[in-house]
């Protein structure tokens, strides 16, 4: 049976890593053209991860669902990566970086990743920037940088708003050129559907061919699952439509660890909700909180009357406004963490002064900013600072060109113009901490298996900072996993091409086309969104912003009567042999019906709050998480038995030797 190993090397905190690369084994460029290495997943962790080792020399084989290597979740992040340059020369380091992480966290991170993160990131900014990536730069044309939430320090890159796309962009130049030279074989349209482990090993996949519906055989040296993470077990979320858990699961119930499942971020600045059909919300970039101003009205009288649309949010004064992050966290006002600035707006809407119809939605106002670079524009090119239309153009054309193609997209969505209104948001699911657990070097709890970016239990511990995702991703694509699976590649030097012509093959396929026979064969009454809806209410109504024990234990029962109604009545229109969309995606819910109960079983077992895990009875009388370090000082890491209620629980202890393990505060 498998065990909990980190892995961590000796040493000192800040020479483990480089001790680490100094004594691995390492493959000679002559060796590595005969090893093959299985890349599922085709965002920022698995592009750089794909690119990079095609680059070392290993033939690599990569799968993504799409008709080409696009759009991943990481798209989404439009607001920046972080990397501890210290540009500013406002006291930021490597040091400051890793203990913002793991303070962001709530201390419920594994130390040595976390530092390596911290380390390896400045070499994520050289890399990108010589993939020609079009980070902003200043004046005098040094890259810029902006601040992010739960931080004092200006450490986040960032490309005018879209800088996810235009670091996978980057990444899949370096693909493409791998591509053109035969070393990435790219397998467009497929989709994993189960590992195939071969005495004890992970040696390939078995895929279906999306277009014909064909079940393939895909052998490897070492697979690298980097299909991102479940927020869409939610249903509605700010992934993309396509955006599952299947790879990740699969890999899960072949032995795999699947670590704190409850650990989920909800993202405070969303485009709020509009109605019952939404399939997808919208995120706004984090990025925005450096000039916006959250706030609700202090006068229910104006709460009303803004709902009855017999007032205006600008006509609103200044007394009668509610800045409450900046009330409650006046150290960091409206840049506090994710989970604090979430659970703040929740709190604010839960008490009555939601500001739309719904009574889901708070203020982002930018008002002030656009007349604090107005004022500082007017002196610059000395007009009349009384001058109070001139103080506001001015002030505009700024906001416009740091957040220019946000504002656009806020008012092609909402049908209001965001300079003259504040915006409304609202915070919505965003990204998984949990994912399947993976040891120092990268790999699960199966020899060969590994697990990179969001697909993995991740270095942010309970709660990500923004702008870290794109960071994880890069640094284990690009500058981690290269390092470590050379090290486990080298014992397979002599091993020589992996047959797929096997037992083991032949089962995991066989297994794979009775569950999409099942699925096809079914003829219920029922449409897969109607399953996947169900399930995303139960998960945001009792596993959301916060959760308490009888809500939990009602979503683990209505969480399995769902699933067995699903198996009993789901309807799968078409054929197994085509195109069939629907049937993709009864899959997906499928393994979503697995891992919500899993989910739910997680933060029913862990009696504290921490980070994105808000339990409603462990919280301060401010209502602030209270976390509980004598007792869930631990990663939970589960293994599959069958069903997600008889999943056992292993824990891995959380060592804190270079940090003060305290309560989190950002007042």
């Amino acid at each position: 049976m498998a065990t909990l190993n980190s892995g961590v090397p000796n040493g000192e905190l800040k020479n483990k890593w480089t001790q680490y690369k100094d004594s691995i084994d390492l493959v000679n460029p002559a060796n590595k053209r005969n090893i093959d290495v299985i890349v599922v997943g085709t965002g920022l962790a698995g592009g750089s991860a794909s690119a990079t080792l095609a680059e070392l020399g290993y033939n690599v084989k990569t799968f993504c669902y799409q008709d080409s290597p696009r759009r991943a979740h990481s798209i989404a992040a439009q607001g920046g990566i972080n990397a501890a340059k210290n540009y500013q020369g406002d006291g930021d380091s490597t040091y400051r970086l890793f203990y913002d992480t793991v303070k962001g966290g709530d201390y419920r991170s594994r130390e040595a990743n976390v530092y390596r993160l911290a380390e390896v990131s400045t070499n994520i900014i050289d890399q990108c920037v010589a993939q020609g990536v079009p980070f902003a730069r200043d004046y005098g044309g040094l890259l810029d940088n902006r601040s992010f939430g739960g931080v004092l320090v200006s450490r986040t890159f960032y490309a005018k708003g879209q800088t996810g796309q235009q670091l996978l962009l980057g990444a899949y130049s370096a693909m493409n050129r791998q591509i053109a030279r035969g070393k990435i074989q790219m397998h467009n349209r497929h989709e994993m559907l189960d590992v195939v482990i071969v005495d004890g090993k992970a040696r390939g996949i078995i895929a279906r061919n999306l277009i014909t519906g064909e079940i393939e055989r895909h052998s490897a040296h070492a697979v690298v699952v980097a299909s991102g993470g479940y927020g869409n077990v939610y249903f509605l979320s700010t992934n993309a439509m396509g955006s599952n858990a299947t790879a990740a699961w699969k890999i899960h119930k072949k032995g795999a660890f699947f670590a704190n499942p409850c650990y989920t971020q909800i993202h405070p600045t969303c485009i709020p909700r509009s109605g019952e059909y939404q399939s997808k919300l919208t995120l706004m970039s984090e990025s925005l909180r450096n000039d916006g101003r959250i706030w609700v009205p202090k006068r229910m009288e104006d709460v009303e009357a803004l709902r009855e649309g017999t007032l205006k949010a600008i006509e609103i004064s200044e007394e009668n406004r509610d800045y409450y992050l900046e009330r409650r966290y006046p150290a960091f006002g409206n840049l506090v963490p994710r989970d604090v600035a979430s659970r703040a707006a929740k709190e604010r809407c839960d008490a009555g002064y939601g500001v739309n119809k719904t009574g889901e939605a708070v203020y982002l106002d930018f008002s002030s900013a656009i007349t604090r670079y107005g004022k500082e524009q007017v002196l610059l090119q000395g007009e009349d600072a009384n001058n109070h239309k001139l103080i506001k153009k001015m002030g505009q054309e700024i906001v416009k060109s740091k957040y220019g193609n946000l504002f656009q997209m806020y008012e092609k969505i909402v049908d209001e113009n965001p300079y003259e209104n504040p915006m409304m948001i609202y915070p919505a699911v965003h990204y998984t901490m949990g994912g399947v657990w993976v040891d120092y070097n990268l790999m699960t709890t199966v020899p060969g298996l590994y697990a990179i970016g969001e697909a993995n239990f991740s270095d942010h511990g309970s709660n990500r900072l923004g702008a870290s995702a794109l960071m994880q991703g890069l640094a284990d694509g690009y500058f981690v996993l290269p390092y470590t699976i050379g090290d486990y590649l080298s014992d397979d030097i002599r091993t020589g091409a992996i047959s797929t012509d096997t037992p083991e093959f032949k089962e995991a396929e066989e297994n794979v086309k009775q569950i999409l026979k099942k699925l096809v064969e079914n003829k219920g009454k029922h449409s897969v969104d109607y399953y996947h809806k169900k399930l995303g209410n139960i998960m945001w109504d009792k596993c959301g912003m916060s959760r308490n024990e009888p809500g939990l234990n009602e979503a683990i029962s209505e969480i399995k009567e769902l699933r067995a109604d699903f198996w009993k009545n789901v309807m799968v229109p078409g054929g197994l042999n085509e195109l069939n969309k629907e049937l993709e995606k009864a899959g997906r819910v499928a393994d979503f019906l697995e891992l919500g109960e899993l989910f739910a079983k997680d933060a029913l077992t862990r009696n504290e709050s921490c980070g994105g895990h808000f339990r409603e009875e462990y919280a301060t009388k401010e209502g602030e998480a209270k976390r509980d370090d004598k007792k869930f000082n631990f990663v939970s890491a589960w293994e599959f038995k069958g069903e997600p209620s008889e999943a056992k629980l292993h824990k891995e202890k959380l060592e804190f030797e270079n940090i003060e393990v305290k309560v989190r505060s950002y007042k």
